[in-house]
């Protein structure tokens, strides 16, 4: 049994921001790397090793969207109302596979996705990213995950076995949805700590939750299992409360003010900006009938300005973590975010090290993913054009002409392959 494959033939960067090394090569040893380098610096073993040519082309650590939803994908609601429920498993299916195909190796899933789903990618039944799981985010009654509307119907998600309401309102039904959560699976907890822009009855400005009340969330995660929070945060005082209270990640982040970012300085917390999905909401307002008309005009409303929160934020030196809340948009067009984050004042290789070793940091896996390194995972990408020099390349999947995860070969498109996927 081959237990060594050598990647050759590329030029590697390598997730640390630094020079690209190029005639890279990378051995692998069953799921680690164990080498890294110049190809004539590589130590090959005395046994067979398979060989991956990456045909002259780029080879980056696997990628790491930290904002994603593997469960739903934004349809005309009158359809998702007649789709049977058990349905949404199955389309889930398709959604990781483009997923990986995007190069997406590793996610962290901000709300609905349960640990059954977790648990079928990691047992090989289903190929799918790896991945951290919310479970279901929490949200106040009449705030954002709350999709009843004032006509009196509910579209919210019905809970089920493995996926409880995320309804609280006061400190004690927040520490006990904490615990549900935790009881279901969780790996990270999601609070929706202001409104937002797809829910009916709020917006984003709006403030979820106490100050009081997110200290309770942050510290029944971390003091009962060490878990961390994320929180869809819009609005400036939502975005200071969920930071003061110990959050570590503010997701969205569109109304970020001067005290809000020393604040997010001080305490270390991390920005996950989302780009893209007032930008997806727009596309699929104007190309097709899936968007409210409420999402519409609130994404007019924020665009600009969440682009100027956003380059504030990595200007004054706020650590950002690509995520792009797939979903929302259709997942696979995940690497559009590296663009947009280029728009904002990001270089290629700022967006490529926010998406593999920021991104890693973020999700505390940074000792097993993130970059190329020995010891780490092997979770590889490669790609036919430079992104340095096209970092919008990265949005054509044709592109990404190999995926490895854990040291087994998903995706390939490589000339004189079979498309050989050994999952």
């Amino acid at each position: 049994m081959v237990t060594y494959i050598l990647v050759k033939n590329g030029t590697l960067i390598d997730g640390n921001g630094g020079q690209p090394i190029q005639n890279a090569a990378v051995l692998i040893k069953e799921n680690k790397i164990v080498q890294v380098g110049k190809l004539e610096d590589i130590n090959l073993p005395n046994e067979e090793v398979d060989v991956v040519d990456a045909e002259n082309g780029y080879i980056l650590p696997g990628l790491i969207d930290t904002h994603v939803h593997l469960m739903m994908e934004f349809t005309d609601i009158r359809k998702s109302l007649a789709t049977p429920f058990a349905y949404k498993f199955y389309q889930a299916i398709g959604y990781m596979k483009k997923t990986i195909d995007a190069g997406v190796t590793t996610v962290r899933d901000a709300g609905f996705t349960d640990l059954g789903v977790k648990q079928a990618v990691e047992d090989g039944l289903v190929l799918g990213p790896r991945m951290q799981v919310s479970i279901n985010p929490l949200t106040i009654t009449g705030g954002h995950g709350d999709n009843w509307t004032r006509s009196g119907i509910d579209t919210t998600s019905p809970s089920y076995p493995g996926m409880p309401s995320g309804f609280c309102d006061g400190p004690e039904q927040v520490r006990q949805k904490v615990r549900e959560m935790l009881r279901a699976g969780a790996d990270i907890i999601k609070v929706h700590a202001t409104g937002g822009v797809m829910s009916p009855t709020d917006h984003p400005e709006f403030t979820q939750f106490s100050q009081e009340e997110l200290r309770i969330i942050v510290e029944e995660a971390r003091f009962r299992r060490g878990i961390k929070v994320m929180a869809h945060a819009q609005g400036a005082e939502g975005i200071k409360n969920a930071v003061r209270a110990g959050i570590h990640s503010i997701e969205h982040g569109i109304y970020l003010d001067d005290e809000a970012i020393e604040l997010m300085l001080k305490h270390g917390t991390y920005l996950v900006p989302t780009l893209l999905a007032p930008v997806a909401v727009l596309e699929q307002g104007k190309n097709s009938d899936n968007m409210p008309e409420h999402a519409i005009q609130k994404s007019l409303e924020v665009i600009d300005i969440h682009h100027e929160s956003v380059s504030k934020a990595f200007k004054a030196g706020v650590k950002i973590a690509m995520g792009t809340d797939a979903g929302v948009m259709p997942h696979g067009s995940n690497l559009r975010e590296l663009n947009l984050m280029c728009s904002i004042g990001m270089s290629p290789m700022e967006s490529i090290v926010a998406t593999t070793k920021v991104a890693a940091e973020c999700l505390g896996w940074e000792d097993k993913l993130g970059t190329v390194e020995e010891g780490k995972l092997a979770d590889l990408v490669i790609t036919k054009v430079d992104p340095l020099a096209n970092i919008s390349s990265l949005e054509d999947q044709t592109n990404i002409v190999a995926v490895m995860k854990d040291g087994q070969i998903v995706k390939d498109l490589r000339v004189g392959t079979s498309n050989l996927v050994t999952q």
